[in-house]
């Protein structure tokens, strides 16, 4: 998909449609109007017949309209008129490229953008009209044999009038198509069936991406270099499976500047059957998703590359199976981590942790100014936020703020839970330094204060992803989001600004 802006008047426009929004009430929207004009109040005729009520969503084509050099034009409905919410505006631009996405139209211009949102500006209306777009016409048909044929559409143009925000429009845009490219790319991956994404092929991906981005270099460190480090929390889940285990290292350097790097963590579970604490058949669906965190890490990585953000980053995948199997850690098993501290496995279900509280630790060697960890980690981050918002902990306000705002702006949105040491006495275990779960209660809390643990040395942040990187329940419905690559990116930009 091809984006760009356009500031050309109604009037001139050339292209194969026009997409303009209307209230309700018959309240036209200022593009509205000057086809109602130019059109001798056609649109006032029709709005009069009934044909169409403005409601929230609704949409309708007009063919030939009188005087109107497009031949086509979408009219979407934006509800009752008033200042909208950012909710409602993406919801409105989602409409219109569904319904752009069911005809033979290859180019249409979206004066959506005029659109006021509270809280925000023209170039925010540009980037997230981009992003939506993208999210209404991606598809993963790698594996069937009779695909759906693809959508003609190849091109938005985004009005943006010639004012001072142009040129911030312009680097809005430009940062969603990059954006655009890293969901993709993180939806492409984790859509992917664990007979085929293993931790080798995480690994292969990302030395793709190092060899395509020629300020990223990529390492991969094998189980028996991970033996001799000591990390018995990560080989711990890995011993059931005939997949070894990868720690998979990028480093980015977008400028010449020395500056500690922010570093990503993530989960790269490739299938989680729950170990010897076996999951049930039903809970197993969806459970090739629980690499979502990696597929992340390597999805922002891609997307800052392409950007060319003047920032230093590094990516840590810890990439693991969890299977049952002879050789695999049962409960009870005591296992010492790469930190020292010993872990009393009581749940091999609770297997994201172990391979994370190892990645926490090895990424003290970069001497990192935050660290990022991405998980699908626990159940009790749906049952608590839903598929809304992703579940934050952190031990430095400042970050997790950071991470607040961005999500806001990006609205790709986090809540913050609370990590007082209150929640620290459930993990405690008679026999080693710390058990890997904590009972029923305050489930999420009790996994981010397991990894607080390790995370001491530096500004720590966890994102438990586990309700929105994925849809991974049911049927049809099964999905990655891409999330959360927006969020991710909209705080590396801010960081970029400072």
């Amino acid at each position: 998909m091809k984006f760009n802006l356009d500031s050309t008047d109604v009037s001139k426009q050339q292209t194969d449609c026009i997409i303009i929004g209307l209230f309700e009430q018959s309240e036209l929207t200022p593009a509205a109007k000057q086809v109602d004009k130019i059109s001798k109040n056609y649109l006032a005729k029709l709005l009069k017949q009934g044909d169409f009520q403005g409601k929230m969503g609704q949409t309708l084509f007009l063919h030939s309209v009188p005087h109107l050099a497009t031949p086509r034009v979408l009219l979407v409905g934006c509800g009752k008129k008033m200042v909208l919410k950012a909710r409602e505006y993406r919801k409105i631009v989602m409409s219109s490229i569904k319904a752009l996405s069911t005809v033979k139209i290859r180019h249409a211009t979206s004066f959506l953008t005029e659109l006021e949102v509270e809280n925000h500006d023209l170039p925010w209306k540009v980037k997230q009209a981009a992003i939506i777009t993208a999210e209404a016409l991606y598809c993963f048909d790698q594996f069937k044999s009779n695909k759906e044929p693809k959508p003609a559409l190849q091109k938005i143009s985004l009005y943006a009038s010639q004012n001072q925000q142009y040129r911030a429009c312009e680097a809005a845009l430009q940062q969603a198509i990059c954006i655009n490219d890293g969901v993709e790319f993180t939806k492409n991956l984790a859509n992917l069936p664990s007979n085929i994404c293993t931790p080798t092929y995480i690994a292969t991906q990302a030395k793709k991406l190092g060899q395509q981005y020629k300020h990223l270099t990529v390492k991969i460190l094998e189980e028996n270099a991970m033996a001799k480090l000591g990390m018995g929390a990560l080989l711990a889940v890995s011993k059931g499976s005939a997949q070894p285990a990868k720690l998979i290292c990028l480093e980015y350097k977008g400028n010449t500047k020395k500056q500690a790097p922010i570093a990503l963590i993530g989960k790269g579970i490739t299938f989680d059957t729950g170990g010897i604490s076996l999951k049930s058949p039903d809970a197993m669906v969806g459970m090739k998703y629980d690499m979502c965190g990696a597929a992340t890490v390597l999805g922002t990585i891609k997307a800052a590359a392409e950007l060319k953000l003047p920032v230093h980053l590094v990516g840590i995948i810890a990439a693991v199976e969890n299977m049952p199997g002879g050789t695999a850690s049962k409960p009870e098993d005591i296992v010492t981590s790469l930190s020292g501290q010993t872990i009393e496995i009581m749940n091999t279900d609770a297997e994201g942790r172990l391979v994370l509280c190892d990645a926490l630790t090895y990424s003290e060697r970069y001497k990192p100014s935050v660290v990022i960890d991405i998980a699908t980690l626990t159940g009790a981050v749906v049952i608590a936020l839903g598929q809304h918002a992703t579940g934050l902990l952190s031990n430095h306000e400042p970050l997790a703020k950071d991470l607040i705002n961005a999500g806001v702006e990006s609205h790709d949105r986090v809540w913050q839970l609370p990590l007082w040491d209150e929640y620290q006495e459930q993990l405690k275990s008679p026999f080693a330094d710390i058990s890997n779960v904590g009972g029923r209660q305050a489930g999420t809390i009790t996994a981010g204060c397991f990894l607080s643990r390790f995370a001491k040395k530096f500004h720590w942040a966890h994102l438990d992803v586990a309700g929105t990187a994925a849809m991974m329940m049911g049927g049809s419905e099964r999905y990655a989001t891409g999330r959360p690559v927006p969020l991710l990116m909209q705080y590396l930009i801010n960081q970029c600004r400072k």
